[in-house]
């Protein structure tokens, strides 16, 4: 079945998880008319368009369309519709790209993702797990997430907070950053971090589910979760042990809640080669190139119209995807919509 030619709807879609969260994604989402909402205590993920995995629970975590299929099965049925001969002749069949509504109702744990490079080695896989989350909203005193160690730290040491389960020294050891919605934050493979408890974002990943936990013990109950079968020991040589400063830290930030134009490049540069995302607030028009993405609708009211004319609405908490084969379109409306996508598929 050929991909469709228009932009498609999608549902609620949270696999259980292993911390606490929800109340924002069941707050935007209820104002949709086209989803339904699992707002339980440990739904704090929705995983839009997705064609990945939770690590070892296949099928959980894939997205179903509307017709009832995978979409990872569509998309592998025609993946120059739904990606572009671009994009196929770089990625494949994948999508190379994850997006997750993510709202913390506590604490995340300590934790970093593999790089590429590693995740071929261990995991057989031609993704690691480089991120960036776009803050949408706050709750609570202080919002703050976690990224990269203040000072360099050698691999004994960590090793040895690993082995006492030292949780307050972990997230002591990290840099602390305020943030409030328009903040984005890029996170590169091998960077220690987490996300505080009331910061509820759009999150941007490579299409993998390659979690290393540093803080295993009050999270995931089980040693070998926290190492994903690989041994700390073999885990570890993927950590970013070095020191982030201010400075340096601050090549990862952007805070774009000022930014008033119709289009905003919402991410640091260094997360081009893994993905793109802007913030959509048209003031006319707004014609948007062809291209496979994930639209997150975080306000308002609006349009999308296809070239044959077809106008679908739009309306905060909805989400969609749209194949590459839907061609170019026009948004218009007093909305807000922030849309994902995969790399550039020419570097």
């Amino acid at each position: 079945m050929s991909a469709p030619s228009v932009p498609i709807r999608l549902p609620a879609n949270q696999p259980a998880q292993f911390y606490r969260g929800g109340a924002a994604i069941a707050a935007l989402r209820s104002a949709s008319s086209g989803a339904t909402v699992r707002a339980e205590e440990f739904g704090p993920e929705d995983w839009v368009a997705s064609t990945t995995t939770l690590f070892g629970r296949e099928p959980e975590g894939l997205t179903r369309l509307p017709d009832g299929r995978w979409l990872r099965e569509a998309v592998e049925a025609d993946p120059l519709g739904w990606l572009g001969r671009d994009h196929v002749e770089r990625f494949g069949s994948s999508t190379a790209l994850l997006v997750k509504l993510l709202d913390a109702g506590q604490r995340l744990p300590v934790h970093f993702h593999p790089d590429d490079e590693f995740a071929r080695r261990h995991f057989d896989s031609h993704f690691g797990k480089t991120e960036a989350w776009i803050v949408v909203g706050t709750r609570g005193e202080n919002p703050t997430v976690y990224a990269g160690f203040r000072e360099s730290l050698d691999a004994r040491t960590i090793a040895d907070w690993v082995a006492d389960q030292d949780a307050p020294t972990m997230l002591g050891a990290l840099n602390a950053v305020a943030v409030e919605a328009g903040d984005t934050v890029h996170i590169p493979a091998g960077l220690p971090h987490a996300i505080g408890e009331g910061v509820f974002v759009v999150e941007l990943q490579q299409p993998t589910d390659f979690s290393l936990t540093l803080e295993w013990r009050d999270f995931l109950g089980e040693e070998s979760k926290g190492h994903l079968g690989l041994g700390f020991d073999t885990a570890l040589k993927a950590l970013d042990t070095s020191a982030w400063d201010e400075q340096r830290l601050s090549g990862l930030i952007r805070r774009t809640a000022g930014k008033g134009t119709a289009t905003v490049d919402l991410l640091a540069p260094d997360s081009r080669p893994f993905f793109r995302a802007d913030r959509l607030r048209p003031t006319a028009p707004l014609a948007l190139d062809p291209s496979f993405a994930v639209l997150v609708v975080s306000e308002g009211r609006g349009r999308l119209t296809a070239e044959s004319g077809d106008v679908h609405e739009v309306s905060t908490g909805d989400t969609w995807v749209v194949p590459h084969a839907a061609g170019e379109f026009q948004l218009d409306g007093d909305v807000t919509v922030i849309r994902c996508r995969p790399p550039a598929p020419r570097p």
